[in-house]
């Protein structure tokens, strides 16, 4: 395997690395050098962060883009351990979630609420997720846990050549940590944690690391955690803390390098979500304030609730296998990277606000019942995935060039079907008082298949100015089939199955060209310009289909054009790392329901355009030896450019869904010797976002008479603990003030009359952290 070396100029400038983190020593990454003696000066004297980002190992002040790191240790000090808790240290990202497994990621305001996803999710060098829009990607986001995490680097801005499809909006990497040589490591780490108006949450977590002879390692983790509940359930049973979750799993990892060209690595994941109802209050439609009064039963509430007449779950399991081969040719160097992975989701959701009248109506007018009919909606969904990359990557110099080639097989499998049961009771009953062993089931069965290969190169034209560029050919094929079967077929003259297919495929051409000037020693700037894509795919036409029903949707494709610079002083008191950025988005992907003779049906279907302007700024200061004080700020204007299809609902102007347009965070730590190897150490995050508008929708808009919005909000985070040779403790309070700012507000119709369903960023919470490692 071949080793990293890095250039003086990379040292001296590579202060601006350390500008994505909150804390002084934060980044994890390792540097490799010629031996032992280079490697340690590298870490002590100049602080410089190796990322994989680009897929070679280098600095990261030269990587000519822009991109955060979050390193493995301001993690564990941050008590960040998913998507919600880090989503703050990273400029340009937003993301909303109801419930653990269920998230949207948003890099950069790109976002219009579909079902593909903008932001490509990999671990290590593996992607996770589907690359298709049949497959609920864009809400299905791996959000793995971070423990025993190298550190996670997220790459802002389409990354179309090396990464491929689905990132537009950028790439967030999980590095993990790998397997260690000759050494024998052991750390356990513990903790509980109260929320307000809540329950409590505890987790613990440990890791193994343990070498087998000179070149065989092997590194085994595990994890669990409970997320404390603190929303209540109206509307049957009352039942407090109804959100509560549990997230378990583990990783081991096994490393072979019997000579320094060459090693193979084996890694398998497994994680576990066991999440219940979603985080979510009914809320007034206009104020998003909690409701006071139950809307079933005029009975004055407390605190926040929600409506439910059958306990909702969410169940999602994550697995991941991937086998890496690297061998060092000299000249050149050979990577493969062979994955497996695999996502379930076994999801219910009360469907009876939404359903119930009609069910109702059909049980007792054809069923012979008198009782009031609910419905909640099954939903499991199987995904799994195989890819192989193969590439090959000339030695550092000069001019560097790699190239390769990439496949990946995927098959989606959705089932929903909605069952029935009595209001009253909660009690199942058969429905075959209709004829049919099933009210109504729908599967929809697809299958995604792409080739693809890229070249990227990088020329050294004078001794600080680079230049680079990269091109990707992507070749898909996908094919869907759904079928349709139950009661409610006969009842609306349809056969009983229903089965309908849909193919497409499509080539599609993705680039970027960038360069980078060094100013000084500790200075430099850097172009960007490239394109990524989202692929298009078919529809499954229902009967009855209206005429402007979209049979197929294309991809939609996203250029940026970036501009940026990193800059610090010799004693790295002071650094500032920023960009600005323009992104034209053609042929948005939207998603819409359209009227059939079964009813609305969702699709897929292209918009027209939309744009961002956008600027980000991250500033460090280092004013004394221990104290940190660091900013980190986004502004995006994000907005269509052509009024989508009227199904979507939105308009020219409109901005877009869950982008604020401007967010802000500023973290102070500091930490002190209190005697021997003992420190000591405090700090606090102030986090602040502006006001937002929520996803499209039409019906609010004619209600209401204006787009759906959100207000900003401030969240404030402390911390404080002590740390020496083997032992810590952490004490913290997130959201001290209790904020109630909203990541998601909206499903109309779904919940009580005219009220919207509004998930809160996690209510004051307080907790206690230990760790030991031996």
């Amino acid at each position: 395997m071949r080793k990293a070396t890095i250039s003086s100029r990379a040292i001296l400038v590579s202060g601006a690395a350390l500008l994505g983190m909150a804390m002084p020593a934060v980044a994890s990454a390792q540097v490799t050098g010629d031996d032992d003696v280079e490697e340690n000066s590298l870490d002590e004297r100049s602080g410089v962060i190796i990322v994989t980002a680009q897929k070679r190992t280098q600095a990261l002040s030269e990587v000519p883009q822009s991109i955060s790191v979050v390193g493995g240790d301001t993690l564990d000090r941050q008590q960040a351990d998913s998507f919600t808790d880090y989503v703050e240290l990273v400029p340009s990202l937003s993301l909303t979630q109801s419930t653990p497994g269920e998230t949207r990621v948003i890099l950069r305001g790109v976002n219009t609420g579909s079902v593909g996803s903008t932001v490509a999710i990999y671990v290590d060098d593996t992607p996770f997720g589907s690359s298709s829009s049949l497959g609920n990607a864009a809400v299905l986001a791996g959000d793995f846990d971070t423990f025993d995490l190298e550190r996670v680097e997220v790459l802002r801005g389409p990354q179309g050549t090396l990464y491929g499809s689905n990132a537009l909006g950028g790439v967030i990497r999980f590095v993990t940590a790998a397997p260690k040589l000759g050494e024998f490591e052991t750390s356990v780490q513990a903790g509980i944690d109260t929320v307000d108006a809540g329950g409590t949450g505890y987790h613990a977590n440990g890791v193994l690391n343990v070498p087998l002879g000179k070149n065989l390692a092997v590194r085994a983790s595990g994890f669990y955690r409970k997320r404390a509940g603190f929303v209540d359930a109206i509307g049957r049973t009352p039942e407090k803390e109804i959100d509560e979750a549990e997230i378990y799993g583990g990783r081991v990892s096994a490393l072979f390098e019997p000579t320094p060209d060459f090693s193979v690595r084996l890694t398998a994941l497994a994680q576990n979500i066991r999440a219940g109802s979603p985080s979510s209050f009914d809320a007034d439609p206009v104020t998003a304030e909690p409701i006071d009064i139950d809307p079933n039963t005029g009975n004055p509430v407390d605190g926040l609730v929600r409506t439910e007449f059958y306990a909702e779950n969410n169940d999602v399991d994550y697995r991941l296998y991937n086998g890496t081969l690297e061998y060092d040719f000299g000249p050149v160097s050979l990577t493969s990277v062979t994955s497996f992975g695999q996502l379930d989701q076994r999801q219910r959701s009360d469907n009876t606000i939404g359903f119930g009248p009609t069910v109702t109506f059909v049980y007792q007018t054809f069923g012979g019942r008198t009782d009031d009919v609910g419905v909640f909606l099954d939903a499991p969904l199987k995904q799994e995935k195989f890819t192989q990359e193969l590439r090959l990557s000339s030695a550092d110099g000069p001019f560097e060039w790699q190239i390769g080639g990439y496949y990946t097989d995927e098959t989606v499998n959705i089932e929903q079907s909605l069952i029935p049961f009595v209001q009253d009771t909660g009690a199942l009953f058969d429905p075959t008082v209709l004829g049919f062993a099933d009210l109504l089931v729908l599967n929809l069965d697809s299958r995604y298949e792409e080739i693809a290969a890229f070249a990227n190169v990088n020329i050294e034209l004078k001794p600080r100015w680079e230049l680079g560029g990269g091109i990707r050919y992507s070749k898909n094929d996908q094919s869907v089939i759904q079928t349709e079967r139950g009661a409610f077929q006969p009842l609306q003259g349809l056969p009983s199955p229903n089965i309908n297919e849909g193919k497409s495929n499509e080539d599609v051409v993705t680039w970027s060209v960038d360069t980078r000037y060094e100013l000084s020693d500790f200075s430099s700037v850097y172009a960007r310009v490239a394109k990524g894509y989202r692929p298009g795919g078919p529809n499954v036409v229902p009967p009855g289909a209206a005429a402007d029903f979209p049979i197929q949707y294309d991809a939609d494709t996203l250029v940026s054009y970036e501009i940026g610079f990193r800059a610090e002083t010799v004693d790295r008191g002071f650094a500032l790392d920023g960009a600005v950025y323009y992104l034209d988005w053609n042929d948005i992907l939207i998603f819409g329901a359209f009227d059939s003779a079964i009813g609305p049906v969702g699709a897929n279907d292209n918009g027209g355009g939309a744009r961002v302007y956008g600027a980000e700024l991250t500033a460090t200061v280092r004013p004394v030896d221990g104290l940190t004080v660091m900013f980190n700020g986004a502004y995006n204007d994000a907005k269509l450019t052509d009024d989508t299809p009227p199904v979507t609902g939105g308009l020219d102007g409109d901005q877009l869904p869950y982008t604020p347009e401007l967010t802000a965070t500023m973290s102070v730590d500091y930490e002190w010797n209190i005697g021997g190897s003992a420190l000591a150490f405090v700090g606090g995050d102030v986090r602040l976002v502006s006001d937002q508008a929520g996803a499209f929708d039409q019906t609010y808009r004619t209600l209401f008479g204006r787009r759906l919005e959100i207000d900003g909000y401030q969240k404030v985070d402390l911390r404080a603990g002590v740390a020496f040779d083997n032992f810590s403790i952490t004490a913290f309070a997130n959201n001290l003030t209790n904020s109630q700012g909203l990541t998601s507000f909206g499903d109309l119709g779904n919940r009580p009359g005219t009220l919207l369903a509004a998930s809160p960023i996690r209510p004051r919470t307080f907790g206690l952290t230990a760790a030991a490692s031996f």
